[in-house]
C-alpha cells in the first residue's frame, strides 16, 4: 500500500475523556452535548483538534472506556437530556422519579463520575423519553419528521445495531449474566429463538435503538458544530473487545474463545499481562478480508475526523494464552505465544490488517493513528512509514541512554506528547524527577536558555517554556492532556492498580465558568503563544 501524504497543517490537539467533562447543563458526567462549549474554550487558543478516549457502552460495575460491551454504538450515559425533545415536555418527578431532582443535583455538585448513579437516573429518564416518543411520534398516524430520523437511522446502522440491541435487553432480562451463561437457545443463537426473545422483549429492543438514535443524532450535531469552529474530533479504537459483548456472541467464529490476550514478560514486567479478551480468530478474519475490523474502522470513521488504535502492535502480533490454564500451579502466568508466530509473517500480517483498517477509514475521510507504544518490534516502524500511519513520541520516553531527544527531531508523520492518560500530567512529571533526570530535561531547547535554571517547582515561566518545547516537535500532531495546558496534577489513570479516582475524574469547575477563570486564561494564553512561537497552525473556522 503506497504511504499517503503528510497534511500539510501542523496542529495542536487536546485529550481529554468525554466523561471528565462538567457543564451547567450535564448530570454528573460529560455529555455530547458539551463538546461545542469545550472546543468554543480552546479554539481561541489555537487548539485544533479534540481527542477523546472510547465512548463505546461500558458494562455495569466497570469503570475502564477500554472494556466495551459493543465496539458499536455510543454510551447512552453521555446523552444530553437537556436537548432530549422528549423529555423537555415531562414535568421533573416523570423523567426523575420522586427523589431525582435532589440526587441529580448531588451527581453534579460531585467531585468525580459516579457512573452507577449516573446510568441509572439517566436511565429512568430516557424511558420516560421513550413512551412519550413512542405514544406521540412512532404510533402517530402520519410519520412525523423525528420518526422518520429514527427509521432511517435503524435501517442504515442495522449491520451491528440489531445485534446490540438484542444482546443487551436479553442481557439485562438475564440480571446482567454474561452470554455463555443464558439458556442454550439463545446463547446459541437459534434463529426461532432469537425471533421469541426479540418478540418478548419487544419495548427493551426499542429502547435501545432508540438512545443509540439519540446519541448518534447529537453526535453529529456536536461534530458539525465543532467543524464549523475548525476543531476536529479524534477517537480512540479500542485492541479487543470484551468476551461479554455483542460482538463476541453475535460474530463468535471471528474470535478465540479457547485463548486470552495479554502481554509477554518483558523487561518492565518479568510476569506479564492478562486481560481475560478473547483474541482475534486470524486466520478466519483472514479469509474474510478482515470484513468485521473493516466494518469497524468504517464506523470509527463515521464518528471521528480521525482515530487512535489502541496497542497497535497487537495487530502485528497477538500475545496469548490458553483461556482456562493462563497460570500454572504457583499462579504465575504461563508463557504467551504470539499468532502469528515468526517475525516475517508478523510484519506481513500486520500490514495487511492495519492497511484494511486504514483503507476502511479512507471511505468516510477518517485517518488512522498508531498507538505504538510499549515493547514494540522493530519492524513496526517500517511498516507503519510504509502505511503512511503517524506513531506516537512521547517526551518522557524518548531517550537515548539517559539524553532526552529534542523534540524538533520527531518525524514528521507521528505524534507528539508529554504524556497519555495512563501518564502522570507534565506538572507532576517534572516535580517528580529525580535530579539527574531533571539535569538531563534542561538540556532540551528552550529548557536550557531559561535563567536561572528551573527547579523542582512547576512554575508558570516554566510551564510556558514546556509547551513552547512540545509545540516546537517535528511532528504534525501535537497532543496535551487537558492537564498539560492548564498545568494541573489530576490523573486520568494509573495503570496496575484499582481505585476510586481511575476514570472518574472530572473538571473542577464548568466549561462555562472555565471561559471566565483567571488562571485558565493565563493557561491558554500561555498555550497560544507557544503555538504561534512555533508556527503551528489554528483552526480555520467553515
Amino acid at each position: 500500500m503506497n504511504a499517503s501524504p503528510s497534511p500539510a497543517r501542523r496542529i495542536v490537539g487536546v485529550t481529554v475523556p468525554l466523561f471528565s467533562l462538567r457543564s451547567a447543563s450535564s448530570w454528573g458526567i460529560g455529555e455530547i452535548g458539551d463538546l461545542p462549549a469545550l472546543a468554543r474554550l480552546l479554539a481561541p487558543a489555537g487548539v485544533g483538534l479534540i481527542q477523546l478516549l472510547p465512548i463505546n457502552e461500558i458494562a455495569g460495575g466497570n469503570t475502564s472506556p477500554y472494556g466495551a460491551l459493543s465496539a458499536f454504538g455510543i454510551d447512552p450515559m453521555y446523552i444530553s437530556l437537556t436537548a432530549v425533545d422528549d423529555l423537555r415536555a415531562l414535568a421533573n418527578v416523570e423523567a426523575l422519579g420522586h427523589d431525582g431532582a435532589r440526587r441529580l443535583d448531588a451527581l453534579r455538585a460531585a467531585p468525580g463520575v459516579d457512573y452507577e448513579a449516573v446510568r441509572e437516573l439517566k436511565r429512568h429518564a430516557l424511558i420516560a423519553g421513550l413512551k412519550r416518543f413512542h405514544h406521540h411520534e412512532l404510533r402517530a398516524h402520519t410519520p412525523t419528521p423525528r420518526a422518520r430520523s429514527f427509521h432511517a437511522f435503524v435501517a442504515a446502522h442495522r449491520g451491528w445495531l440489531d445485534a446490540y440491541a438484542l444482546y443487551r435487553a436479553i442481557k439485562d432480562d438475564q440480571h446482567g449474566k454474561p452470554w455463555w451463561e443464558w439458556p442454550a437457545p439463545l446463547r446459541e443463537r437459534e434463529a426461532a429463538a432469537l425471533r421469541q426473545e426479540e418478540a418478548r422483549l419487544g419495548d427493551a429492543v426499542l429502547y435501545f435503538k432508540y438512545v443509540q438514535w439519540l446519541a448518534h443524532s447529537q453526535w453529529a450535531d456536536a461534530r458539525a458544530a465543532l467543524r464549523h469552529q475548525g476543531v476536529e474530533i479524534m477517537g480512540d479504537l479500542p485492541f479487543m473487545v470484551d468476551r461479554d459483548s455483542a460482538d463476541v456472541w453475535a460474530e463468535r467464529r471471528e474470535f478465540r474463545l479457547d485463548m486470552s490476550v495479554g502481554c509477554p514478560a518483558d523487561q518492565f514486567d518479568e510476569d506479564g499481562q492478562d486481560w481475560g479478551l478473547p483474541p482475534y480468530y486470524w486466520g478466519v478474519m483472514a479469509g474474510n478480508d478482515f470484513a468485521w475490523l473493516r466494518r469497524r474502522a468504517r464506523y470509527s470513521g463515521e464518528l471521528y475526523d480521525r482515530f487512535r488504535v489502541d496497542h497497535l502492535v497487537g495487530f502485528f502480533r497477538t500475545a496469548m494464552r490458553p483461556y482456562d490454564a493462563r497460570r500454572d500451579a504457583k499462579g504465575k502466568l504461563v508463557p504467551a505465544r504470539f499468532d502469528p508466530p515468526d517475525e516475517h509473517s508478523q510484519r506481513l500480517h500486520g500490514e495487511r490488517v492495519v492497511g484494511a483498517m486504514i483503507a476502511a477509514a479512507a471511505e468516510t475521510g477518517a485517518r488512522l493513528v498508531a498507538e505504538d507504544l510499549g515493547s514494540v518490534p522493530g519492524y513496526v516502524g517500517p511498516a507503519l512509514a510504509k502505511l503512511g500511519a503517524p506513531g506516537y513520541r512521547v517526551l518522557i520516553w524518548e531517550k537515548d541512554g539517559e539524553v532526552f531527544r529534542d523534540p524538533a527531531s520527531y518525524p514528521a508523520r507521528s505524534v507528539a506528547c508529554f504524556g497519555t492518560h495512563d501518564t502522570a500530567p507534565v506538572a507532576a512529571w517534572w516535580t517528580h524527577l529525580s535530579e539527574p533526570e531533571r539535569a538531563a530535561a534542561l538540556q532540551l531547547p528552550v529548557l536550557r536558555d531559561m535563567s536561572p535554571a528551573p527547579g523542582k517547582r512547576f512554575t508558570v515561566d516554566l510551564h510556558a517554556a514546556l509547551l513552547r518545547l512540545i509545540c516546537g516537535a517535528g511532528s504534525e500532531l501535537v497532543l496535551l492532556l487537558l492537564q498539560d495546558l492548564l498545568g494541573t496534577r489530576d490523573r486520568i489513570n494509573v495503570p496496575g492498580t484499582v481505585k476510586p479516582s481511575n476514570w472518574t475524574y472530572r473538571l473542577p469547575k464548568p466549561i462555562e465558568a472555565m471561559a471566565s477563570d483567571r488562571s485558565v486564561r493565563a493557561a491558554l494564553t500561555r498555550l497560544g503563544a507557544a503555538i504561534d512561537a512555533t508556527h503551528r497552525d489554528r483552526p480555520r473556522p467553515h
